[in-house]
């Protein structure tokens, strides 16, 4: 099904301006109807290396919708006119998604994550939301899987019966995986990086004052310091500075 969407160009992403509940009836839609569907879910790392790598790009533009994940890239669609834009994240979207997909009886994938995570994962589902059919739910290893291996891992998938497909690979490896996929699975895939840890409670999420003021991405470097400095020293350098570019070159234009 075919839907009118807006989209806005953050530095050089096209990202959905897109309400909660526009993006939860999207992926109902979608999903109600099997279509082979992908969604990106955008930080300011995403924006980034959307801009620097083409493949990349191609994929986030592709998207069947784009949405902002990151507060500054949600602050940067306020700023080029979407006022009322509020981050549409994937922990979060999850959480909403599966609470409506419980009280309409649709089952759900799990792709990603470690066997641990999953477990006590389909554990708080089930849990949490009693009525939510978790339709299978698979670990992959970190090599890539052989020809064989990946159309064993589509049969699985088409044939659960899953609407939607929670993909937890990490950002890009979840995005071009998604893309690959899109015409093979029928069914709605989300990436949302690490959600899974994050509603496993295996990784502790950023206190909610953190998430409002936009500091989640601190939280996690202050968590992950060795992995994650390079990527918010460097990406969030890059995106201070491609944000204020294009704010001035719209202004300029005006």
């Amino acid at each position: 099904m075919t839907m009118l969407k807006t989209t806005v160009q953050v530095l050089r992403a096209p990202i959905d301006a897109v309400t909660w509940p526009d993006a939860l009836s999207r992926i109902a839609t979608w999903a109600a109807a099997r279509e082979s569907r992908y969604v990106c879910i955008c930080n300011a790392h995403s924006v980034v290396t959307a801009g620097q790598d083409p493949a990349f790009g191609t994929v986030v533009a592709q998207a069947d919708m784009a949405t902002p994940d990151g507060a500054p890239v949600a602050w940067m669609m306020r700023k080029l006119g979407f006022a009322n834009q509020q981050r549409i994240n994937g922990p979060d979207l999850m959480w909403k998604y599966c609470a409506e997909a419980a009280g309409r009886n649709e089952s759900i994938y799990l792709y990603g994550g470690t066997e641990e995570t999953l477990t006590i994962l389909q554990a708080k589902l089930a849990a949490t939301y009693p009525a939510l059919r978790v339709a299978g739910a698979y670990s992959p290893p970190f090599r890539a899987l052989t020809a064989e291996e990946d159309a064993a891992v589509v049969e699985r998938i088409n044939t659960s019966g899953a609407g939607t497909v929670w993909v937890s690979l990490g950002c890009p490896k979840q995005e071009l995986w998604m893309a690959a996929h899109r015409g093979r699975i029928q069914a709605v895939m989300i990436g949302v990086g690490a959600a899974f840890d994050y509603q496993a409670g295996t990784i502790q999420r950023a206190p909610l004052w953190m998430q409002n003021a936009g500091l989640e991405w601190l939280h996690r470097l202050v968590s992950e310091p060795r992995r994650l400095w390079r990527r918010y020293l460097v990406t969030n350098t890059l995106f201070i500075a491609g944000a204020a570019r294009q704010l001035l070159t719209r202004r300029h234009a005006e």
